[in-house]
C-alpha cells in the first residue's frame, strides 16, 4: 500500500499588527473601543512603573523577591483584555499586571511579595486563582475549572498563563491533552520570555515554534508578537470568543522577551550578555502602544506625563498603605491563629511560651 499523507486540520500563522515603529497593517486592526484602549494604554504603564518600584523596594529589602514583569506587559494585558467578570484566570508568577487589571489591590501583592499570608484577606470577591509558583501546575488546575464551566454549561472561559520553560513539563502537556478530548472553554497562554530562568528557549525545545504544540492535540494554535498588545488583543479575542461559543482550547504563543532577572534573586549576566537585551528595547510595547494612540489623536505628550503623574500617586499611596498593614500584621502571635476552629492545647502550650518570650525581650528603638 502507498504512503498516504494524514489531513491535519491546523496551520501555524503568525500575527503582528503594529511594527517596531508603531506603524499599523490597518487590515489586520482590531475593533477596540477607545475607553479599552485608555484603560490598556494605562494598565500597561501602571505595571510597568510598579514593577519598578517593586524592584527599588526589594533591594531596600521593605519586600522580598519576586519576578519582575517589565517588557511583557502586553503579552499579559493584552491576553485578558477581553475576558469577563465571570472568567477565570489561572496565572503563573509573572502576571502581576494582569492580576491587578483584573482587581487584585496594590496593596495585596506588597504583602505578599512581603511575606505576608494576609494578603489573601485584602483579595476582592472573584474567581481568578492565585499565583502559582510550582511551574505549570497551575494548567491542570485550569482544565479541571475549565471542565466544570462545560458540565454546569455556563458561558465562562478559564485563561491560563506560564512560560516557554513551562512546556516542558508534564504538566502542561497533560492540560492540553485532557482539554482537547473533553473540548473545555480554556484559552493556554504562553508567554515565551526566551528564558526559563538560565536555560535559553532554544534548550527547552527544537519545535521551531511553542505554537505548534498545539497541533499534537489537535487545538488551534497561533504565534504572536508579543510586545503588540493589539496583535495579542486580536488572538486572545478570536481565542476567548471560540471557548466561549463551544469551540473547545487553543494555545497562544506570546513572542516576547524576559528584560530583566529571573527574579530578584537572579543574576542575568551570569548567562547573557547585555548586548542580547538591547535590540528588544527597541521593540518596548508601551512605546509602540503609544505611538499607536497619539497616530488616532487619541494621546499626547501631555496626556502621558498626566497619566505618569496618576500612577506615581497610586502606587505611593498602595505602598504607604501597604506598610501600615504589614505593621498591623507583624504580631508573630498570629501564627497561631485560623487553624483550628478551636486550639489544641499543645498550640495554646506554645503560644503561652511565645508570648512570655515576647514580653520579655526589649522594644526595639525606632530608627532615625
Amino acid at each position: 500500500m502507498p504512503r498516504n499523507k494524514v489531513d491535519l486540520p491546523y496551520h501555524v500563522e503568525y500575527l503582528s499588527v503594529l511594527d517596531e515603529e508603531g506603524r499599523l497593517d490597518q487590515a489586520l486592526e482590531p475593533k477596540i473601543p477607545d475607553d479599552l484602549l485608555f484603560k490598556l494604554n494605562k494598565a500597561m504603564v501602571l505595571g510597568r512603573r510598579f514593577d519598578e518600584r517593586l524592584l527599588s523596594l526589594q533591594r531596600q529589602g521593605r519586600i522580598g523577591t519576586f519576578a519582575p514583569i517589565t517588557g511583557q506587559e502586553a503579552s499579559q494585558l493584552g491576553a485578558v483584555a477581553p475576558l469577563v467578570a465571570g472568567d477565570v484566570m489561572a496565572p503563573s508568577f509573572r502576571e502581576t499586571a494582569a492580576q491587578v487589571y483584573r482587581g487584585t489591590p496594590l496593596e495585596t501583592i506588597l504583602l505578599a511579595f512581603g511575606g505576608y499570608n494576609e494578603a489573601a484577606l485584602l483579595v476582592k470577591e472573584g474567581k481568578d486563582l492565585p499565583v502559582a509558583v510550582p511551574v505549570s501546575s497551575q494548567t491542570p488546575h485550569a482544565v479541571g475549572i475549565a471542565w466544570g464551566m462545560k458540565y454546569r454549561k455556563q458561558q465562562n472561559v478559564v485563561m491560563t498563563f506560564f512560560g516557554d520553560g513551562g512546556t516542558s513539563e508534564g504538566d502542561f502537556h497533560e492540560g492540553m491533552n485532557f482539554a482537547a478530548v473533553y473540548k473545555v472553554p480554556l484559552v493556554f497562554v504562553c508567554q515565551n520570555n526566551q528564558w526559563a530562568i538560565s536555560v535559553p528557549r532554544s534548550r527547552q525545545t527544537h519545535s521551531k515554534t511553542i505554537a505548534q504544540k498545539a497541533l499534537a492535540y489537535d487545538m488551534p494554535g497561533i504565534q504572536v508578537d508579543g510586545n503588540d498588545v493589539l496583535a495579542v488583543y486580536a488572538a486572545a479575542k478570536e481565542a476567548v470568543d471560540r471557548a466561549r461559543a463551544g469551540g473547545g482550547p487553543s494555545l497562544i504563543e506570546n513572542v516576547t522577551y524576559r528584560m530583566m532577572m529571573h527574579t530578584t534573586a537572579d543574576d542575568p549576566k551570569r548567562y547573557r550578555k547585555d548586548e542580547d537585551v538591547e535590540p528588544w528595547k527597541k521593540r518596548d510595547p508601551i512605546q509602540r502602544f503609544q505611538m499607536y494612540l497619539k497616530s488616532k489623536g487619541l494621546l499626547s505628550d501631555q496626556k502621558i506625563e498626566a497619566l505618569e503623574a496618576e500612577v506615581k500617586e497610586e502606587i505611593q499611596k498602595a505602598v504607604e498603605h501597604a506598610e501600615e498593614l504589614m505593621k498591623k500584621y507583624s504580631d508573630p502571635l498570629h501564627m497561631f491563629e485560623h487553624a483550628y476552629a478551636e486550639m489544641p492545647a499543645h498550640l495554646k502550650e506554645q503560644r503561652e511560651e511565645l508570648m512570655r518570650e515576647l514580653a520579655g525581650m526589649p522594644k526595639e528603638e525606632p530608627h532615625g
